[in-house]
């Protein structure tokens, strides 16, 4: 039996309709005769989706009891048992209530596909489980429940479901997915246009992305090597010229007149060493197309026409960007170029600019630098050629010609060959020249003819003189070459060095940087910084960049020492012995970054000891006088309940009493607060998180106001919270006293609490004078007591350690003006995992992904330990 088809309706964002359109999807094949079920659709109370759901069969639900409650999930054996063609389930990404068959409900759908049942399923973009640190910076809500990419990738089917923000917002508004006292709160927070667009956007790109990779399979399948024009790719060569620049703006505003169009900047760097590109200009130009939403590719290749067409072909790129070639008109003797060849073997398909640029036929700057010693194979090839080939085309032209030069000019041509030869080839193809000229002098033209004998002395020291002219001057232009090559070379490495000299007085080279810069400059497949404690002890890699870096120097192509711990790893080729000098220089100067970064954490480590120095220090100053007055106070009553002199009533001696327990209850609040400051700056404050409900934890926290000075808003309905219990009691006694403290005479603090998203917020209310904004920040910090407060109202410690204990328990507390004039407090905090069971009567997922969840999310740890119950708001 075959597997089953799966088709995937993804929502751009909750509430845009893909149940609906999944069950539309159901009615239609079976008005066309096929068997289809609904293994498991939640209409959440929408009439429109409640209705597509008659004339559909439904599948029985499993019926599951977790912590007292009643729930249903889909009943995976049910829908095997019944074998429809087609089964309906929605909400790909929902985890199932424990003991449910599955822990996901994507895993359920798996069982259907293996068992030859297709399944129609929904999804939201933000359930993807690599967009999760994407959906959490747009929106400010981490989602609980995702579903692995793969999974909707191997879908044999992605339709997206899509709707405008302002369609969307209309549709929440007319209370079409949400109930009415819900949408104001939907509405300012997550289903902002913003949080909507930028969802849309990824949505449309993912799918995007995904038709790509299906028309690359199907090009792949059949084999189809020309260009699709399905999307504007604009590929860019560069060269590392200073008219890079140029061509990247160009390529830009070419992409800008059609939407969705890429732009993929490329380098090609010879394989054989260190270029005359200009690694400065090359990271400005790719810093450049980042800036304008592009992308930078390095390539190696010998042959730069050919590695920058195969690089086009295989991005599938419509257009080819490149500038007019910087060439003078006399260069063009040695190639048409890079552009012309280009533009030649494109072919129909790929277009290619040229664009004109200020460094047009102004010379190409430094040719490509390579080792004097190795031209490379080209070159000497065309030396040879030019050096023992172009002589007896040479001497065969003249044989055949009437006219006769005379033997002085034939020498002339002879020599100009043994010149290029010596140019192209260097030495040994211009003294092979020389020599084979010299005989054919000999033979053909100095008399006697076709004999290797000179008769007339004069022609003897004439061919004498003309081979030991071509020898000098093939040594001289050889000599010129090799200085050229070494010059070209040394202004590279002066360069380079220069750059890294650079960033070393800047500091801003970040390891990971420097080794992408030194695989780049060598042409290398991957580098690796590799470190050890000891001689026996196992290399370690500080650092790598590219594919398959090397485990240990001896793996490597090269290896370059950094003292006796330390050393570079090269993969790609094996480096010549004169780059080993600009490599050695990395080398030390990669040590030099990585002993940086330890540094600034061993800096970040003494600046937080100092500061808790500092603390130290402050405290014992800050607590001179407030210590001793509790203790003055404890001390003068317990001094005259133990006076003799004086007979106390009972009435006074309960005062008496009464002035101890205040006295000590300060001094402990007192001394609690230092404890835990210093805790904080120490970094020794570890919360043990476990989920709570805030009505346990608030009512406990207001045991040091009076009664009748707070009045307490928790309904029961929150959502339970993850956080430490005894931090969290803490950090709300100390806010609240605050603001009892400045709250006028007769006027209570109002303790409120409420959720959203999934975030529960806790605001502490008060009428009190209130804190100008420039200020709201400074009241957190420790030993700061705002405004004219007396110097027995406390060290000014309570607010920092209530910030300090809600960061701690990864929540937040901001202050903001009470409407009407005072202070609010905001504590923010986590909600449970997602996941936990809701009330009985809100089953299942809400609208589009921002939904009340049912069953807990398995912690990765495997404890088995369960988050507990939350309501609503997005996952």
């Amino acid at each position: 039996m075959g597997r089953g088809r799966l088709r995937i309706h993804l929502g751009a964002a909750p509430g845009v309709g893909k149940t609906y359109a999944m069950l539309s999807e159901g009615h239609r094949r079976v008005e066309r005769g096929t068997d289809c079920v609904v293994g498991f659709v939640e209409h959440h109370g929408r009439p429109r989706t409640e209705v597509m759901l008659h004339g559909l069969e439904q599948v029985p639900r499993r019926e599951l009891s977790y912590r007292g409650a009643a729930f249903t999930e889909m009943d995976v054996d049910a829908v095997l048992a019944r074998r429809p063609a087609v089964a309906l389930v929605d909400e790909l990404a929902h985890t199932n209530v424990p003991g449910s068959r599955n822990a996901k409900r994507w895993q359920d759908v798996e069982e259907l596909l293996r068992a030859g049942i297709d399944v129609v399923t929904t999804v939201n973009i933000q359930h993807l489980e690599s967009l999760g640190d994407v959906v959490e910076k747009i929106t400010g809500v981490r989602q609980r429940e995702t579903v692995p990419d793969e999974v909707v990738r191997r879908a044999d089917q992605i339709e997206l479901v899509d709707m405008s923000p302002q369609a969307l917002r209309r549709r929440m508004a007319h209370g079409n997915i949400y109930q009415p006292d819900k949408v104001d709160a939907a509405l300012s927070n997550y289903f902002r246009p913003g949080n909507l667009t930028a969802l849309r956007e990824l949505a449309l790109l993912w799918v995007a992305d995904r038709a790509d990779e299906y028309l690359r399979q199907y090009r792949g399948e059949h084999d189809i090597r020309s260009a699709w024009q399905a999307r504007e790719r604009i590929v860019v060569g560069l060269t590392g010229g200073p008219e890079g620049r140029t061509l990247i703006r160009r390529a830009a505003r070419m992409a800008a007149k059609g939407s969705g169009s890429e732009v993929l900047a490329v380098y090609i760097a010879r394989s054989d060493g260190l270029t005359s590109a200009s690694p400065k200009e090359l990271a400005v130009q790719r810093t450049l197309v980042e800036d304008l939403g592009g992308t930078f590719h390095h390539v190696i290749g010998d042959n730069v026409p050919e590695a920058l067409l195969a690089f086009a072909r295989g991005v599938d790129a419509t257009q080819v960007v490149l500038g007019s070639s910087r060439r003078k008109a006399w260069q063009y003797v040695l190639g048409p170029g890079v552009g012309a060849t280009v533009a030649r073997d494109s072919g129909p398909d790929l277009d290619v600019h040229i664009v004109t640029h200020e460094e047009v036929a102004r010379g190409r700057g430094l040719p490509v630098v390579r080792s004097a010693a190795r031209l490379g194979r080209p070159r000497i090839v065309a030396g040879w050629v030019v050096g023992v080939v172009f002589p007896a085309l040479l001497c065969l032209l003249l044989t055949h010609i009437d006219a006769d030069p005379g033997l002085a000019n034939d020498m002339l041509l002879f020599l100009a060959l043994t010149v290029a030869a010596a140019l192209l080839g260097g030495l040994w193809p211009a003294l092979a020249s020389a020599a084979f000229g010299s005989l054919l002098l000999n033979y053909f033209f100095a008399p006697p003819l076709h004999r290797f004998t000179v008769s007339d002395p004069r022609n003897i020291m004439a061919i004498a003189v003309f081979f030991g002219v071509a020898v000098s001057v093939a040594s001289v232009v050889d000599l010129a070459a090799r200085r050229t090559h070494q010059a070209a070379r040394l202004r590279a490495e002066s360069e380079v060095l220069s750059t890294l000299a650079g960033s070393v007085l800047r500091g801003e080279t970040a390891l990971d940087a420097l080794l992408e810069r030194v695989r780049e400059t060598f042409g290398m497949e991957s580098v690796a910084l590799l470190e050890r404690a000891g001689e026996t002890e196992p290399w370690t890699p500080a650092g790598s960049v590219g594919p398959r870096p090397a485990d240990r120097p001896e793996e490597a192509d090269v290896d370059m020492p950094v003292g006796d711990h330390m050393a570079l790893a090269l993969s790609g080729r094996v480096l010549p012995a004169e780059d080993r000098r600009v490599l050695g220089a990395f080398a030390a100067q990669a040590a030099v970054v990585l002993d940086r970064q330890r540094l600034v954490g061993e800096a970040e480590e003494a600046r937080r000891l100092a500061e808790g120095n500092r603390i130290r220090t402050a405290l014992l100053a800050a607590v001179s006088h407030d210590l001793r007055t509790p203790l003055a106070s404890i001390k003068a009553s317990v001094s005259s309940l133990r006076s003799d002199d004086v007979e106390w009533s009972e009435e006074d001696r309960a005062e008496l009493l009464a002035g101890i327990e205040e006295g000590a209850d300060r001094l402990d609040h007192l001394v609690g607060n230092l404890l835990d400051m210093s805790r904080l700056q120490t970094g020794t404050v570890t919360p043990l998180i476990r989920e709570i409900d805030l009505d346990e934890v608030v009512p406990m926290a207001l045991g040091g106001v009076p009664e009748d000075s707070v009045l307490l808003d928790v309904p029961e309905t929150l959502p339970m919270v993850a956080v430490d219990p005894g931090l969290l009691e803490r950090s709300v006694a100390n806010v609240v006293e605050n603001a009892v403290k400045y709250s006028p005479a007769g006027e209570r603090v109002l303790v409120a609490a409420s959720f959203l998203g999934d975030r529960v917020e806790v605001r502490v209310v008060d009428r009190g004078p209130g804190v100008p904004d420039e200020a709201k920040d400074r009241i957190f910090a420790p030993f700061q007591r705002h405004g004219d407060a007396p110097r027995g109202a406390g060290v000014g410690l309570g607010l920092a350690v209530a910030r300090g204990f809600a960061e701690a328990m990864d929540g937040t507390l901001a202050a903001e003006d009470t409407p009407g004039g005072g202070l609010t407090m905001v504590l923010t905090l986590r909600a449970a995992a997602r996941g936990g069971p809701p009330e009985p009567a809100a089953t299942g997922h809400g609208p589009g992904g921002v939904e009340p969840a049912r069953a807990p999310r398995r912690e990765p740890n495997g404890t088995g330990d369960l988050p507990g119950r939350q309501k609503a708001g997005p996952r």
